[in-house]
């Protein structure tokens, strides 16, 4: 267990590198000077924006401001934010709270919802209520994030009125319910179909005619059973799907106008603020590796043979 924790270590370190680098240099490569968008229309003499650039470093080779970027964040330094002059990780902690909570209410949402929706439609394949199922989770997988959002904003916010449109600055959990479900629709829906597809496969089996000729009880039958084999994929989903929500949410942010790490990235691109930008996607690229791991371990204890693999 201890070569296999090892070998998953290693293999994120090239896709850490490769990830941060490919959006530094989308980034930098972007039109526009956020050392000069600062001034706006007035006039300013050409060496103090050199001088601020040589400041922040922005006057070196590309690969030498990437180099300089990841010794700082070894260090635990994201850089700092030209406009306002604050360090990126206060500005990324003040905005990211909010987007945390959101996408765990959106997760736990996924879990609950999809993957009980999924194993009532399994255990019953081709049922009615199967059929329905399929048909629900097609609806919410074509349909865009925005689309939806707006819809459910309109019917539950401005015809029903039993929520308000817009999140406020401090939204408590209550305010966050609406934005997490059309958040969490996208993954519930394909959490609904592996989940359906894995138990209706896996009810058929020959363990589970053995687990039932042995008289083992239905509940017994199901929950060991079955699921333990008929979540190795979901489980896989899930495990990559919480970096996908965090980054999801920033539509969902601008839907509803929450004050998360959407609104801050939307106001960097803006003013061509490279560092905030990098800092929130260097984060985002943390969590999808930690939960990766997660997952992977999580997997190997579901099935011993993946360790050895």
């Amino acid at each position: 267990m201890g070569r296999y924790v090892a070998r998953r270590l290693l293999q994120m370190i090239p896709v850490f590198l490769g990830s941060t680098l490919l959006v530094f240099l989308m980034m930098y490569a972007l039109p526009g000077d956020p050392v000069r968008a600062l001034a706006g229309e007035q006039h300013v003499d050409p060496s103090q924006i050199a001088a601020l650039k040589a400041e922040y470093g922005l006057d070196k080779p590309i690969w030498q401001q990437y180099l300089n970027y990841l010794g700082n964040l070894f260090q635990g330094d994201f850089g700092t934010q030209i406009g306002t002059q604050r360090p990126v990780s206060e500005v990324i902690a003040d905005a990211y709270p909010v987007t945390i909570q959101l996408a765990l209410f959106a997760f736990v949402f996924t879990v609950v919802a999809g993957i009980s929706l999924g194993i009532i439609a399994g255990l019953k394949a081709e049922s009615l209520r199967d059929r329905g199922l399929l048909g629900l989770t097609l609806v919410l997988i074509s349909m865009p994030s925005f689309v939806l959002g707006f819809l459910v904003q309109y019917f539950v916010a401005f015809k029903l009125g039993i929520a308000n449109p817009n999140v406020s600055i401090d939204p408590t959990p209550t305010e966050l319910i609406m934005p997490a479900i059309v958040l969490a629709s996208l993954s519930l829906a394909y959490v609904a179909r592996l989940t359906r597809t894995s138990v209706a496969e896996n009810i058929r089996a020959d363990y589970m005619r053995t687990a039932v000729a042995k008289g083992l009880p239905r509940r017994r039958v199901i929950g060991v059973h079955l699921m333990r084999n008929s979540l190795i994929p979901v489980i896989t989903f899930l495990g990559t799907d919480i970096g996908a929500l965090m980054g999801g949410a920033i539509v969902t942010e601008g839907i509803f106008n929450i004050k998360g790490v959407g609104s801050l990235v939307f106001e960097a691109l803006a003013k061509r603020e490279g560092a905030t930008v990098v800092g929130v996607v260097t984060l985002l690229v943390i969590v999808y590796l930690v939960c990766s791991l997660l997952v992977d371990l999580l997997y190997a204890v579901l099935d011993p043979r993946i360790r050895y693999a």
